[in-house]
Parts: structure tokens; sequence; C-alpha cells
């Protein structure tokens, strides 16, 4: 990658390419983009930015104030792989063209702020976000919703809803149980040479690679490890990743999707966020000899963060479909309690060894519709303060909290039930995020009522179970 915009003008140059990509990220998290010639870019292209109109993107500017701009970042500079035309990938900022100061509901420009929060705090200069996205693949998709009708279907060759279905060739079976498509070779796993290709182009775009498997769900579940960055780099990273994954599932005939609930009955997918502060080159969160090897520092953050969850779950896990994962009893990481290996508690400690360098712990409750830049800068800015204020989280929890009693079970805090309740949370508990002008009123109360509607959407619409439950009662 390209680490200045001297390097990315001499790469143009050098390389002869014609195209570039400009891609940012809307309030939602989706990546937009605009393609320029090359000739449109030069040196204060990486300081004034591109200018475009920004009123018809979501949540954004109106009309007679439409004019922004974006600012490129030189150091994310790579060949989009799924162009025809040999194009140069920039990813922006967003910024006021006539102040000359980052426009305000810029997710990337937010973070960026929290990141000069943090450094400005004096309580740590570095925070390192290591994100964990699962996402479905579908063989087929459809779905609709209308004044008359509403429904959906996804279908996947590896359903066990299709021991019986006459296919092309003959019904070869192999496909998983419920809840046992962890780690099953091939047959089982047909999708092991996709997500190589996925997980490879990811390396050939330059963000760092671990691995990759199938996850718990029957039906074409999936995971790619990525190595932990940086916050501003791992909220990237994460728009990479969906982009990636989305267009080499395409090239295969399939269809991805990051819903975290898209089949009932049977594991979700989340994006699990291991976390971790650092100063002067020098880890913050390991303690020799405490619990889970916490430093005291740590111990605050997750004060911060047990705290202020159910607030900032309102970015974290920012749809209605997102709480349908999110249920007790069941597998899901519901409970604000931390633990050293209890995997239904929101936060984990992950067991690392004896290296400081690798302690850190891990938020399991959020899920990958959430727009990185905005989750990650939220779960900072709750730890920081549970650092400032010395929230203290109390014990960790490594009970079996499948079997703990109705009366115990009650004494323990649990996310909200659904993205209404996180927006009531987030409008009650707010002031945090407001520190270092990182979020501002504006934009608080601008994705609350962008996202209530998408509540009361769902309030006003028949659900097809419903029919099953009540037309003939």
């Amino acid at each position: 990658m390209a680490q200045s915009a001297q390097d990315v003008l001499r790469q143009i140059k050098e390389e002869e390419i014609e195209l570039i990509d400009l891609k940012f990220a809307d309030l939602h998290g989706k990546w937009q983009h605009l393609t320029v010639h090359a000739d449109l870019i030069a040196a204060e292209s990486f300081s004034e930015g591109v200018a475009f109109d920004g009123s018809s993107i979501r949540g954004w500017k109106s009309i007679n104030e439409s004019d922004m701009a974006m600012v490129p970042d030189p150091a994310t500079a790579w060949i989009d792989p799924f162009y025809r035309h040999k194009t140069l990938s920039l990813i922006c900022s967003i910024k006021e063209p006539r102040s000359g100061q980052p426009y305000g509901r810029c997710p990337r420009s937010l973070a960026q702020k929290a990141l000069e929060h943090l450094r400005s705090s004096g309580l740590a200069d570095t925070a390192f976000f290591g994100p964990e996205p699962e996402f479905f693949l579908f063989d087929d998709v459809r779905f609709n919703s209308s004044e008359g009708g509403c429904f959906y279907s996804v279908d996947s060759i590896e359903a066990p809803w299709n021991r019986g279905r006459l296919e092309e060739g003959g019904n070869l079976a192999y496909k998983n149980n419920f809840k046992e498509g962890y780690f099953p070779v091939a047959p089982n796993d047909i999708f092991q040479d996709i997500r190589s290709e996925m997980l490879l182009t990811l390396a050939q775009l330059g963000v760092p690679i671990e691995k990759h498997h199938h996850e718990v769900a029957a039906a074409g579940q999936q995971e790619l490890g990525i190595r932990f960055a940086e916050l501003l780099s791992a909220a990237d990273n994460v728009l990479i990743y969906k982009y990636v994954v989305r267009n080499v599932a395409r090239k295969y005939g399939k269809s991805a999707t990051f819903m975290p609930k898209p089949v009932f009955a049977d594991n979700g997918s989340g994006m699990h966020v291991h976390q971790s502060l650092w100063k002067g080159g020098q880890p913050l969160f390991f303690g020799e000899g405490t619990y889970a090897n916490l430093s005291q520092t740590a111990r605050w953050y997750i004060g911060g963060l047990l705290k202020h969850a159910p607030s900032f779950l309102a970015f974290t896990n920012p749809t209605t479909n997102s709480y349908k994962r999110l249920v007790p009893g069941f597998e899901a990481p519901v409970n604000l309690v931390y633990s050293q290996g209890n995997r239904s508690a929101a936060i984990r400690i992950p067991l690392t060894g004896p290296s400081p360098r690798a302690k850190r712990l891990e938020f399991r409750s959020g899920d990958a519709l959430a727009n990185p830049y905005l989750a990650f800068s939220a779960m900072l800015l709750a730890g920081l303060d549970g650092i400032k204020n010395q929230i203290d989280p109390g014990p960790g929890t490594d009970v079996d909290l499948f079997e703990l009693s109705a009366d115990e079970l009650a004494r323990i805090s649990t996310v909200p039930a659904s993205l209404g309740g996180a927006l009531e949370a987030l409008d009650a508990d707010k002031d945090y995020l407001l520190a270092g002008g990182v979020f501002s009123e504006d934009f608080i109360s601008n994705w609350i009522a962008l996202k209530y509607e998408e509540v009361q959407q769902l309030r006003q619409r028949p659900h097809p179970h419903e029919f099953s439950l009540y037309y003939d009662a």
C-alpha cells in the first residue's frame, strides 16, 4: 500500500492508471463510490478533496447545502480486483468544502476524531481493534414486502431442509445438521475454495489475514479471520472485507449477507470485536496475577463497556434484525458480565498465554451490520469513560449461566431486547459519546431519528408468522 500522496501519484503515473475509484461510507456503513479519470487527481486532492453532491446520501445533506468533498486517504490505495479496467481504489473521509472542516455526519471523520480524543486524553495513544465478522452464503434469495403481502426465502445447497429435494444430477446428501456447521471437512463443507479466494483477495488488498472456516449454522455460515489493526484501519478493513465477500460470492453464483439472523432456529451471525489500549508502545491491559491477568486499567475499561452497552448497542447492533440474534436462553452473548471462558457473556477475556502484548478483551454482542467507524468509536469512548471514572465491573462471571436459577439470572443485566430499547438507552445515556466532540448532539439525534423510522416500519407491518398464529383464531 502507498503511504503518501506522492506515492499514490507516482503509482498512477508509473502504472499508467487511468481510473480512480473514490469510496466512502455512508451513515449506515455502506460504501458509496465515484470513479474519476486520473487527470482529476492531483496533490491538492489529498487535502482539499474532490467535490460531489451529498444531498442524495441517506441521512446527510439537504438539497440547499449539498456541496461536499471526498478527501482520499493515500494509505488506503489498492487496485480494485473486481473491475475490468485497471482502477485504483482510495477510501475517503468527507469534509465541508467551504469551511474545510470534517463533515459532522461522516463516520470515518468521526472515527478520526475518536483517535484524536484518545491521544489528547493522556490515557493511551493507540487503540487496537480486531473484528470478526460472520456471514451467510446462499444459493437463492427472494423477498418482497408490499401492502398485500410479505415473504422471504433463503436457500443453501448445504441446508438440512433440502435433504428431500430433487436436485440436478441427484441429491448427493452431505447436508449439515442444524448447529453442526462448525469445522466440517468437504464434502459437507462446499465453500473451501470460495473462502480461500476471499481470504487471499483480502491479503492482495493489504488486509492482514489469518484463517477461514465454516461457522456453526448449517446453511452456509462462514467466517474469514483478519488480524487486529489500529481503530481506523480496522474499520477500513471491515468494509474491504464485506466488499470482497460480496463480490467473490457473486462471481461463484452465491449471495452473501451480513444479516445477523437470516435463518430461523440456527445460529446467527455476529461480529466479535477484540480491543486493547497501548501507550508509548506498551500494552495497558495486562496485570500479572490478577483475574485473567487483567490490569486495573483493563477492568475499568470493561466497567465502561458494561455500563454503557445498552446505549452503544444502537451503533454495534443497529438493526431490528440484530435483536432476533440477541435472545436470552441461547448461546447469544446477551448477559452484561465479563468472563475468561463464558461465551454467553457480553465480554470474554481470550486465553492469550503469558505475553502482555496479547492481552485484550472481546466484546461479543455486536454484529456486522454495524457501521464499524461508529461502533468502534462508541466502544472506545465507553471504555475511556470507564477508565476516567474508575468504573468497577465487579468480579468475573465463570459459572454456567444456563444452570442459574431464575432469581440468580434476574440479578444479571442483559442487553436491550429490541432496537427501540437500544435507541431509548442511547437517548438517556449519551454524555460519554460527546466527550472530546467525537459524537455531537446533532449526530446522535439524527441517528435516533433514522433508526426509529426503521423500528416504525416493522411495527406497522403484519408479520407472515402472525398469520400462522392468528388468522383463524
